[in-house]
C-alpha cells in the first residue's frame, strides 16, 4: 500500500464492517489539512511533550503481552510503539492510559491522543471518533470445545441453531447477527472474558472472537477448545482496525502518514508476522 508520502495524509480508509449494511468510507471528512505539520513539537497532544496512547485492561494476548502494553510486546503494543516512533516519539516520551473497549469510540473528549484495542472501523463509530487508515486486516472465527455438537461445523448454516457467546458493541457481535444469523439470539456478554468463561463452562455452544483472539482462547484461556473456522465478518469488503481518535483531531493527518509509512516499508508486515503469525491455517467456514 505503498504512496507518495505528500498524498499519504489525504489517503481515505475504505473498510468494510458488520452488519454489512454499513459497510462505507470511513475517514473523517472533517479531518484537519495535510498541510499540517508533523514534527513532534508542533503536534496538538492532550499532554504537552507526552504521548497519550489508551487501551483497555486487562490487555490480553496476543495484543498485548503480560497485561503490559508498555513493554513493546504483543501485536498492538509493537504497532503502537512503532507508530510513536513514526512519530518521532522515544519510550521515556509515552503514557499509557486506561480506556475502556466501548469508552474508546464512545462520544465526547478523549483523554489520549490515539487509542489501540482492536477497534474495527465503523460508519457507525466514525461519526463521533476519528480513525486511522486500518493497521490490520481481520476475520472473525468461532471457537468451540472439542467433541462438542458444533466443533466439526464446516459451513455457517450448521450453526444456525447453535447457542452462540459473544462481547457487545464488537463487530464479533454484529457478525453473529447479520453473518451467522442464529436462530436464537446470541448470549451477549459485557466482557470478552465472561464470553470465554460461558464457553469454558457450557453455558454457549461457541463463541465468536476475531481470529488471533480466537487462537489465545483455545491456546491458553480454555482447556479442549478448538477453532471451527474464520469467516469474513462482513461478506465483502475486509473489516480492518483502525486507531481511535477524538472527532476531528488535528493528530489526524499525522497518524495516517505513520500508520501507511509503516505499511509502505514493511513494518506492519514483520510486526504481525511475529506476532499473530499462528493465527493462519484455520479452515473457512462458507
Amino acid at each position: 500500500m505503498a504512496r507518495p508520502l505528500m498524498l499519504l495524509a489525504l489517503a481515505v480508509a475504505l473498510v468494510g464492517c458488520a452488519p454489512v449494511d454499513e459497510q462505507a468510507t470511513t475517514a473523517s471528512s472533517a479531518a484537519p489539512s495535510a498541510s499540517t505539520a508533523c514534527t513532534k513539537e508542533q503536534l496538538s497532544l492532550v499532554k504537552a511533550g507526552k504521548l497519550t496512547i489508551g487501551t483497555d485492561k486487562p490487555a490480553y494476548e496476543p495484543w498485548f503481552k503480560d497485561d503490559d502494553p508498555s513493554n513493546g510486546q504483543g501485536f498492538e503494543s509493537a504497532v503502537a510503539f512503532a507508530v510513536a516512533g513514526e512519530l518521532g516519539f522515544d519510550r521515556s516520551e509515552i503514557e499509557w492510559a486506561t480506556v475502556k473497549f466501548d469508552a474508546a469510540f464512545a462520544p465526547g473528549d478523549k483523554t489520549f491522543d490515539f487509542d489501540i484495542n482492536q477497534v474495527s472501523i465503523t460508519p457507525k463509530r466514525a461519526e463521533v471518533v476519528d480513525f486511522s487508515n486500518g493497521y490490520y486486516t481481520v476475520k472473525q472465527a468461532v471457537v468451540a470445545l472439542k467433541g462438542g455438537k458444533y466443533a466439526s461445523a464446516k459451513t455457517l448454516a450448521e450453526l444456525q441453531d447453535a447457542k452462540i457467546g459473544v462481547q457487545v458493541g464488537t463487530t464479533s457481535f454484529d457478525a453473529v447477527k447479520s453473518v451467522i444469523k442464529p436462530s436464537a439470539d446470541p448470549n451477549v456478554y459485557n466482557e470478552q472474558v465472561d464470553a470465554v468463561n460461558a464457553l469454558k463452562n457450557k453455558q454457549v455452544d461457541a463463541l465468536v472472537v476475531d481470529l488471533p483472539t480466537a487462537f489465545y482462547v483455545t491456546a491458553a484461556q480454555v482447556e479442549n477448545a478448538q477453532i471451527v473456522g474464520q469467516f469474513s465478518s462482513t461478506g465483502g469488503t475486509p473489516e480492518e482496525f483502525g486507531l481511535v481518535m477524538e472527532k476531528g483531531s488535528a493528530l489526524k493527518p499525522c497518524v495516517d502518514k505513520a500508520v501507511d509509512a509503516l505499511k509502505s516499508k514493511g513494518e506492519l508486515a514483520k510486526i504481525e508476522q511475529e506476532w499473530l503469525g499462528s493465527a493462519v491455517g484455520a479452515p473457512e467456514l462458507s
